[in-house]
């Protein structure tokens, strides 16, 4: 048995040290976790996942991980185990105006070019790991500061793998470290106080279609992808290079193909085998598909997007 330090918790009072976690269960347990979520846990992140699964095993009343292997394995029940634990894995920690030059970037230059080519089609807007909903409410607030949200036909759909975080998301209730980085004037123009929180205004909040969406599901993943415009940011941080590969060509197959995709700032597929390439729009980073970057290049280059200074209206 290993002592991997972790914290005391759980009905039965366990810790993960005192659960038994053999070399052949972490890597067992490890392995099944990457293959229905994605997330991997290397060797480095043993005494991580550990702790975050001690309390839920012991609260079932188990004695060991590789019990709670073979839960998550052949148990009748087994879907309702893993939607708890996809809860556990999540990582809420999100806020408004993370990233405020690729929003820019997006509301001043990519959704003007879009309904400039193609007059009359809807923008369709995927916040592919929407945590809370701070995501997809940021960005329907940056295109409603342009003018388009309620003059221009626009979709947005959100998910994520986690039904507990989509149901905080469909509340739209925020507490302030949300705010952090939210201009106080959209701050005051787009949420009311609730108590000692805040709520999303409606007409914002009522845009977007809220769903639960595993990204290794790739069924259900080419079917959300079909858009114009897909946000997954901070997520592959979480991921295997075969997982993001896997996960980045279901996006190409749905992708509109002048469509964008934005990663996080830590993220990158440059060193992988995948259909992007990384371009430059206004002081923003985007990926486009390689195809499409390809022929533009030989019809005289893309255009070199320029967003103006963002202004509150």
């Amino acid at each position: 048995m290993r002592d991997t330090g972790g914290h005391r918790g759980g009905p039965a009072g366990y810790s993960a040290g005192i659960l038994g976690f053999s070399d052949s269960a972490f890597t067992l347990l490890r392995d099944l976790i990457a293959q229905h979520s994605g997330v991997f846990f290397g060797d480095e992140r043993r005494d991580q996942l550990a702790d975050k699964l001690s309390d839920l095993v012991a609260s079932l009343g188990m004695t060991s991980f590789l019990d709670y292997y073979y839960l998550l394995r052949y148990d009748a029940e087994r879907e309702q185990h893993w939607t708890a634990l996809m809860d556990r894995l999540a990582v809420p920690e999100t806020y408004f105006w993370r990233q405020p030059d690729q929003i820019r970037a997006f509301a001043q230059i990519v959704a003007p070019e879009h309904f400039a080519a193609h007059p009359g089609r809807p923008l369709r807007v995927w916040s592919a790991a929407c945590c809370s909903g701070e995501e997809p409410i940021s960005l329907a607030i940056a295109l409603d500061q342009e003018g388009l949200l309620d003059r221009m036909p626009i979709e947005i759909v959100a998910s994520d793998a986690s039904p507990a975080l989509v149901e905080r998301a469909r509340r739209g209730i925020y507490g302030e470290r949300s705010f952090r980085s939210l201009p106080r004037e959209l701050w005051a123009r787009y949420f009311h106080s609730h108590g000692e929180r805040w709520r999303a205004d409606p007409r914002i909040h009522e845009r977007i279609r809220w769903t639960i969406a595993n990204l290794v599901d790739s069924s259900a993943v080419r079917t959300l992808a079909a858009v114009d415009v897909i946000f997954c940011r901070n997520v592959f941080i979480y991921f295997s290079d075969e997982t993001v590969t896997r996960v980045t060509q279901s996006f190409a197959e749905g992708l509109a193909e002048d469509g964008r995709l934005f990663l996080g700032a830590s993220e990158s597929l440059t060193r992988l085998e995948t259909a992007f390439e990384l371009t430059e729009l206004g002081s923003a980073f985007v990926y486009v598909k390689a195809t499409t970057a390809r022929e533009s290049r030989e019809s005289g280059g893309m255009r070199d997007g320029r967003a103006d200074a963002y202004s509150i209206r």
